[in-house]
């Protein structure tokens, strides 16, 4: 015998609203996100924006809590991983699209409008991770630069696709040759 099959889950308006403004917030910067344009985007009406998010700034305060939830999942993956917290860091260091992807770049949208708690998120999430990396290799040094790289193939890959895109990394092979000159660090 079958098990019925369940209908999908539908998104709660809280996270409608929350995936609405961080699109707003990827496709337009924070000025583009306001309350009206939020409540649009995610059918809902300013009314029902405002019983979930009462002001703008509470928006900004749930969409960081979002990123901090993502960010504190990635921090004990990049802890657990069968290959190493630097394999794993580095190796999900390339923009894929994901949830966590999305929020980490509408947080990066607030910071540079110079939202301060968004600053403030950012600069916690990337010290925890150099927090891991340290761990893991024993050099604050090394942590920094193996940092530095993940950054560095964060930002690459957004540049893919575009006319003056660098080298696409995100192959296997590419891949391994980077963790082995980073081996050579370690």
């Amino acid at each position: 015998m079958s098990s019925p099959v369940q209908p999908p889950v539908q998104p709660s308006t809280r996270d409608r609203l929350l995936d609405a403004f961080e699109h707003l917030l990827l496709e337009g910067g924070e000025r583009s996100a306001t309350l009206d344009a939020v409540a649009a985007a995610a059918s809902v009406s300013k009314g029902g924006l405002l019983y979930h998010f009462g002001s703008k700034e509470a928006l900004v305060e749930g969409q960081l809590a979002r990123l901090a939830a993502f960010a504190a999942t990635d921090a004990d993956n990049i802890r657990s991983a069968e290959a190493g917290p630097v394999d794993y860091l580095i190796r999900t260091s390339i923009d894929t699209g994901s949830p966590f992807d999305r929020a980490y770049i509408a947080a990066t949208r607030l910071g540079q409008g110079q939202h301060p708690k968004a600053v403030e998120r950012l600069v916690d999430i990337r010290r925890g991770w150099l927090t891991v990396i340290e761990e893991a290799v024993g050099d604050p040094d090394v942590a920094q630069a193996v940092m530095l790289i993940s950054d560095g193939l964060y930002s690459n890959s957004a540049l893919v696709g575009m006319l003056a895109a660098p080298v696409d990394l995100e192959g296997a092979e590419s891949m391994d040759r980077l963790l082995a000159v980073i081996a050579r660090l370690t």
